[in-house]
């Protein structure tokens, strides 16, 4: 495993991250807690000490799942979560970053998770109505308060950054980035650039995708977001597998498996700290770790690089 400091933090954190929304059992189809158990441990074995869920992930079950998998380890490791992104009765969400909602979400992660200091705290999602100094404000309280310890954003733009970063720092950008959605390249760019933030790139394998296991388009069934998802249906999943076909014809020559090359493409992007990637089982966590002691060719990097010239969809969250 190799592991990197979170921008200016003293956080040192896996390069591979274990992303806990797939293990919640909302958004991904059916989950076996069980198995989620032994992926959380398997991550454990396998260095990795940097785990993202949010509390909206299966209306707070991810948070307690993974707090329940890593025991005591919960306190040795970094935990991030996410607030900004609510739910109703009916199991609706809706945004909301007012300090009452971050009140009541910082509370419930901190019970579910059974820690006294979420060691990186995250605004989900902007919801574009709560001014963003008060935002900020009300993290530092709860900073000051050592309820948190590192503030950091989702799904932010450079602008939404640069604007928190008159209030108080943001330690870390989590943004989607893989192969086939790289939107937020230049925000990536300028973030490390001109405020060394950390960069954690979540979607790298475009929510299974970049596996190479969905060849003819698939119906999600459920409570599976994918159903809604572009990448799976129509003109750009046929563009998709066109991505796959040359992306496996690539891994063929490293002996390896199409998903640890995608995985291979975004660590070796200089300016990517962590890149998360989720697992239902302790084997998908191994092949997603089967991803150091090697590295593309500057060809093949370039190859797969020109090979998403088409525009990429929005996140769903």
């Amino acid at each position: 495993m190799e592991y990197s400091k979170l921008g200016t933090t003293n956080l040192n954190i896996s390069r591979i991250g274990c992303g806990c929304w797939a293990i919640s059992g909302h958004g991904y189809g059916h989950v076996d807690d069980a198995e989620s158990i032994n992926a959380i441990r398997k991550a454990l074995d396998e260095g990795i000490n940097f785990f993202d869920t949010a509390d909206v992930y299966g209306f707070g079950h991810s948070e307690e799942i993974l707090s329940k998998a890593l025991g005591a380890e919960r306190k040795k490791v970094v935990i991030a979560t996410k607030f900004g992104v609510c739910w109703d009765a009916d199991g609706k969400t809706y945004k909301d970053c007012s300090p009452k909602s971050i009140h009541e979400a910082i509370e419930g992660s901190l019970r579910r998770l059974r820690i006294d200091c979420i060691p990186l705290y995250q605004i989900h999602w902007y919801d574009h109505v709560t001014p963003i100094p008060e935002i900020m404000n009300t993290l530092k309280k709860y900073q000051e308060a050592g309820k948190i310890m590192h503030i950091g954003c989702s799904n932010f733009s450079a602008e939404l950054i640069k604007e928190a970063l008159r209030v108080h720092r943001l330690d870390s950008l989590q943004t989607l980035f893989n192969i086939i959605e790289r939107d937020s390249e230049a925000d990536i760019i300028r973030s490390r650039a001109e405020w060394d933030i950390g960069i954690i790139a979540y979607g790298v394998l475009a929510r299974g995708l970049l596996s190479g296991k969905y060849v003819s388009e698939r119906k999600f069934c459920g409570n599976d977001t994918r159903q809604k998802d572009k990448n799976f249906q129509g003109e750009q999943f046929k563009q998709n597998l066109k991505v796959i076909e040359e992306l496996t014809r690539i891994s063929k020559r490293y002996d390896k498996h199409p998903s640890q090359v995608a995985i291979r493409w975004v660590l070796e992007h200089k300016n990517i700290t962590c890149a998360l990637v989720g697992a239902k089982n302790s084997q998908q966590v191994e092949n997603n770790s089967r991803v150091f002691d090697w590295v593309l060719s500057a060809e093949d990097f370039n190859l797969i690089s020109a090979l998403t010239k088409f525009a990429a969809p929005q996140p769903q969250w």
